[in-house]
């Protein structure tokens, strides 16, 4: 399959990428991020831990990994009303993994500006809004994780 792009051309801030490095036990950076999530309007409907799964089916030996699905209801609501296509990105995932013992990894794309991307989102003012309000809130998400774990750190 050859896609009508090259990735690798493609600016992060595009579809969105957003990460952090959280000093701190992964259980610990887990609920920390599932709190700050919360805090900043994000509910988190679906959790889970790809590792454990892995680890527990075909005994992968894979290091702390776990995702969160953030979602905010009221955006998730209007992104619905412009495409049905859109659910089957949700919900937006803060993905954690574990570096190395107390250094953890925060990692988000934006699925609403990777949908827009392919062309699966329309191209109006209406996808813009949705764009900035998902923006502006995964901005404040990660400039809290960031501050917060600054102060933990210090």
């Amino acid at each position: 399959m050859s896609l009508p792009f090259d990735p690798a051309t493609i600016d992060p801030e595009a579809y969105g990428e957003k990460q952090t490095v959280l000093e701190m036990d992964h259980e610990e950076a887990v609920e920390f991020v599932r709190e700050v999530c919360t805090d900043c309007g994000f509910g988190i409907p679906v959790e889970f831990s790809p590792a454990e799964l892995l680890n527990e089916k075909i005994d992968a030996d894979r290091d702390p990994y776990y995702v969160l699905g953030a979602c905010n209801p009221e955006i998730a609501n209007k992104a619905l009303d412009e495409t049905n296509r859109i659910g089957g990105l949700f919900p937006c995932n803060v993905i954690i993994w574990e570096e190395e013992p107390g250094r953890q990894r925060v990692y988000h794309v934006s699925i609403m500006k990777i949908a827009h991307l392919l062309g699966t989102a329309p191209d109006n003012e209406a996808w813009d809004d949705i764009l900035d309000e998902t923006g502006e809130l995964t901005e404040t998400l990660f400039e809290e994780l960031e501050s917060a774990d600054d102060a933990v750190s210090a």
